[in-house]
Formats: C-alpha cells, structure tokens, sequence
C-alpha cells in the first residue's frame, strides 16, 4: 500500500528535524572540546592549575611582568609577583623560599634574568614546585655566581652599571648597581621604544652587589624539571651564557630574537613558555626531553579541532544512514 502524501511529507520532516538535532549535538561537542583544552592549558587551582609564582630580576620589580601576568590571568592561571629584595642572593632567595611557603598546591616558579639565581636557591627543598622557568636568565651551579658566570661569558653589563654606596638603619652598609641612564636602551632594553626604556631607567631598583657577588649553595634545576627561554639579542646576559645554563641544566629551551627584556617585549612567548612548563607539570612529561617546549602549542591545538572535526563529520554521516533505515 503507498503511503499518503501527507505521511510522507510529516517522515521526511521529523528525519530532517532528527538529523539536525543529531549534527548540531555532534558540532556542538567538537567546538567545546578545544576551548576546554585551551582553558585548561595544564592545570590549577580551578581545573587542576599550578599557581604560577613570577620573580623579577635586579633593576626591575613585579611590574616588569605585568604583560605576561595578565596573559596566564586569562588563560585560567593564579599568579603571584612578589617584590625580590635585591639585597643579596642569600637573602633574596631566603624570602622568596618564605613566599613559597604560603602558597597551596603545585607551583610553576619562574626567574627572569638575576632572579633566575633566586628561584634556583629558593625552589630548593620545595616538593609543591614542580617546574623552574628561566627567562634570559641566571642560572648558577653551586659555587658559582652571577659575578663568576659574566667572567666566562662576557657582555656590555660591565660598562653599564654605577656604584652607589648604601647604608641601611640597622648599621649595616654596601654597595648597590645601578644602570647609566645612557645605558638602558642599548644595553637592557634594546627592543623596546627608547621613552619606554627611559621609564625603566628612571623607575630602576639598584641591586645591591652581594646580589651578583654571592655563590650559590644548591641549584633546584638539577632535580626539577626547567626550561630557558634565550634572547638572540641580549646584551646584558651574553646569550652564549644562556645557551650554556640550560644544556647543562638539560631545559627545554626556545630561543626568541629578543633583547634582554623579553618579559616586555614578547609577553605571549613567554607566556607560553610558561604555559607549557604548567601543561607538563599536570601530565607528567617534565622530564620528556629538550624537544617538548620547541613544540608549538598551536600546532597541538590545531590536531585537537582537525580530529574533532572528523569525528564530527563522521558521527554526522552515521547518525544520517542510521534514520534513513529506520524510515525504510
């Protein structure tokens, strides 16, 4: 018997109503599957996230991070910046180990330039931090110093900076570093607008010297897991030295045609790099090998929509022959 017009019409209506539900659920789960991959970036206090502790380096202070502060805000993270002392590097790293302290749950800690030395002693004895990221960093094995590092590996630092004798209330005195005005843009701050460096030189901290003159006595990066971004441009940390720290230290390392402010002036690098030390810490492939932090994360996410797209269009097709059967 041949079926109404009618009847036919109502089938053929409740099919495609059917397919379109079925696809728009199918699309709907491949569009959210990479935005949640994105949000999670790893891991914390809100999906399994480290919290990310920042630390500035000599002639600088938390501001210097505030790029890429705002960037790991976004991207889900906690973040802390605490001011370094700058007053030596027994002391600084003593007071940054006791900001530690406060912190709940795994911990991503991470140095730029003199306050690379500061994590490497901090972190010590620190089970929660579970990875060290070095940006145009200081990295010292034990017994050696910023002061020591820079006779091996030379750069303009040297004619860069003035002394300025201290003395604080409690009768102690020293001597602090500061950056020649003229000095900041060429040497520190190349890669920036020069009124932009002109800021930086007239809001400078000096760090006192013990800060570069201090040894150190442990170095966390042998245990914990590290990765070193390099700016082919720096001139205050010779980018040799830098090279030199993290093959020993076996980071995952990028290099980035920066100068020595990279935090400044290429905050989404090295936010990702930050990223992508927090990501490992979650899944545990910390110690997969210098390759991993060279892999774009773009890349990976550009597999993830490929593949969800495909299972999408895949689901779609089956869920379309599966009604026309049932119609039969």
């Amino acid at each position: 018997m041949t079926a109404s017009p009618v009847l036919s019409s109502r089938r053929r209506a409740r099919r495609s109503h059917l397919t379109a539900a079925a696809c728009a659920t199918v699309l709907c789960a491949a569009a959210a599957a990479p935005a949640a991959a994105d949000g999670d970036g790893g891991g914390g206090t809100s999906g399994g996230k480290p919290t990310v502790v920042l630390v500035h380096g000599a002639f600088a202070d938390g501001s210097s991070w505030n790029g890429v502060v705002e960037r790991l805000e976004q991207r889900g993270y906690t973040v802390m910046a605490p001011a370094n002392p700058l007053r030596g590097l027994h002391n600084d790293a003593t007071y940054i180990s006791s900001v530690l302290d406060s912190v709940k749950g795994p911990v991503v800690l991470a140095g730029h330039s003199y306050g690379g030395a500061v994590i490497s002693s901090a972190a010590a004895g620190h089970s929660q931090v579970k990875a060290l990221v070095y940006i145009n960093a200081l990295m010292p094995d034990v017994g050696e110093s910023g002061a020591s590092l820079a006779a091996r590996f030379p750069s303009a630092l040297a004619t860069a900076t003035r002394s300025v004798p201290y003395q604080e209330g409690n009768g102690r005195s020293g001597t602090d570093l500061y950056l020649k005005r003229d000095k900041v843009h060429p040497v520190f701050a190349a890669c920036l607008p020069e009124s932009q460096a002109d800021l930086l030189g007239i809001t400078q901290r000096p760090a006192a010297t013990t800060a570069f003159s201090e040894t150190a006595q442990v170095a966390a990066w042998k245990t914990i897991p590290s990765w070193a971004m390099i700016g082919r441009q720096d001139m205050t940390i010779n980018p040799e030295q830098e090279r030199f720290q993290a093959r020993r230290a076996h980071s995952h390392t990028v290099e980035i045609n920066s100068c020595h402010v990279s935090l400044i002036a290429h905050p989404e690098a090295v936010a990702d790099l930050i990223q992508q030390a927090a990501t490992a810490t979650v899944s545990g492939s910390g110690s997969a090998g210098p390759s991993l932090a060279a892999t774009g994360s773009a890349q990976s996410r550009l597999g993830g929509v490929a593949g969800v797209s495909l299972v999408a269009g895949a689901g779609a097709v089956l869920i379309g022959r599966r009604l026309r059967r049932r119609s039969r």
